[in-house]
């Protein structure tokens, strides 16, 4: 097994991955950000009786330690990076080939090179490739432990890995509660690290509204984003979430060739994963012109903007979900079948803890929490007709504070769809 101990002296490797120095990242301090991310983990952790989690998701595992690589190729192909955290340790095992990323990280005490044990990599063998990590990972938990029956939190990874860590005697819990409730309440310095995402898409956006005309496909005008973020420094755009004309309605239709037409609507919801690893999550409604937008979209787009506005109105910290449920705002029927799934949504390094539902949705879908200072919350609307020809979709990105809320996303509506 190969293993490098980055608290030597590694001149070779200095800084070599240290991702965060970038334009963006000045005046955040980002060692602070980390710690203070990693020690929520742990206090989570703690809180539950979980000995130690091993964690695989590359979201959660950048959130624990601060590190990145690969996040969509390791989100498929798992385990093959992973984080094993107890209290006091924190063993990052890294892809192949790619240990000196983790270089400089305050949050890691020792890099490993990961055992993959998916079913690409081990073929027919993946029964015993599993049960070789499983053996290996409860010899590591029991030298770091010193136990051996410990309880385990896992998570995104094969079953037959679950089975076998369970046969070796290790008690396995669900890490999902404890890594969320620890993403959902965010610091000071980590706030930094939002706003910045948040101007580096809004700009993205701003050069994709420059773009727009009639006769470009939704795919050539969804890349001008594309391109803005990587040149930022940011990673990716999680959804594939521009439609025109009769594909804004209803939602979900995924970005494809659709040419825009004169005068149709043009809805985006930008689901950025961007600088830091931050998600920059707000949603705009255009107008491709060259005419004026008819009075069924200025309709369209004003009750949507009314429901954002009431819904954002309400949030204060240390309301109950229920209550914000009963207090927000009504959806007309006609547009009801057509609602978004959320009212709103928790959001940090993707859409996250909690749900906010609809009051109709509640019963069935609801769970009950309260909203916290320093969450980051979106507030989401898409307004529609079940059969009708266009929809809008609206959403603003807020900061719950102590004392109420602070508006996150800045990009302006449309005043002609307002007006």
């Amino acid at each position: 097994m190969t293993t490098l101990d980055w608290h030597a002296d590694r001149s070779d490797l200095h800084d070599l991955a240290l991702l965060d120095r970038a334009p963006e990242s000045e005046g955040i301090d980002l060692p602070a950000v980390r710690l203070y991310r990693q020690g929520r983990v742990r206090a989570e952790m703690t809180s539950r009786g979980i000995d130690a989690l091993i964690l695989s998701d590359a979201i959660n595992i950048r959130y624990a330690t601060g590190t990145r690589n690969m996040q969509v190729f390791t989100a498929r192909n798992a385990p093959s990076r992973y984080l094993v955290l107890t209290a006091n340790r924190s063993i990052l095992f890294e892809f192949t080939g790619a240990l000196h990323l983790a270089e400089g990280y305050e949050t890691v005490d020792e890099v490993r090179a990961a055992r993959t044990a998916s079913f690409v990599a081990a073929g027919p063998q993946i029964a015993e490739r599993e049960r070789g990590w499983a053996r290996e990972m409860a010899d590591l938990l029991a030298e770091l432990l010193g136990q051996g029956a410990a309880t385990v939190g896992l998570e995104r990874m094969n079953a037959g890995v679950a089975l076998a860590l369970a046969d070796c005697g290790l008690r396995i819990v669900d890490a999902q509660e404890p890594v969320e409730m620890a993403r959902a309440v965010k610091s000071d310095e980590e706030m930094k690290c939002v706003r910045a995402s948040l101007r580096a898409t809004e700009r993205g956006v701003a050069a994709l509204r420059a773009a727009i005309r009639p006769g470009l496909t939704e795919a050539q005008l969804w890349s001008v984003l594309h391109r803005s973020i990587i040149a930022q420094n940011g990673d990716y755009i999680e959804t594939r979430l521009l439609n025109a004309g009769q594909r804004t309605n209803p939602w979900f239709q995924e970005t494809g060739p659709n040419v825009i037409g004169e005068n149709e609507l043009i809805a985006l919801d930008t689901d950025v994963v961007g600088c830091h690893g931050y998600y920059s999550d707000f949603s705009r409604t255009f107008h491709a012109g060259p005419g004026a937008p008819s009075v069924t979209q200025r309709e369209l787009y004003q009750t949507a903007f009314e429901q954002v506005s009431h819904n954002m109105s309400i949030l204060r910290p240390g309301m109950s979900f229920r209550d914000y449920a009963n207090a927000a705002w009504d959806i007309p029927e006609k547009y009801y079948a057509n609602r978004y799934y959320l009212s709103a949504h928790g959001c940090g390094m993707s859409g996250e803890y909690p749900y906010l539902y609809h009051h109709g949705d509640f019963p069935d879908a609801g769970y009950d929490g309260e909203i916290l200072p320093g969450m980051t919350i979106c507030v989401e609307s898409f307004i529609g007709e079940e059969r009708g020809d266009e929809g809008v979709k609206l959403e603003q990105q807020v900061l719950i504070t102590e004392t109420g809320t602070e508006l996150l996303s800045q990009f302006p509506f449309e005043e002609a769809l307002l007006s």
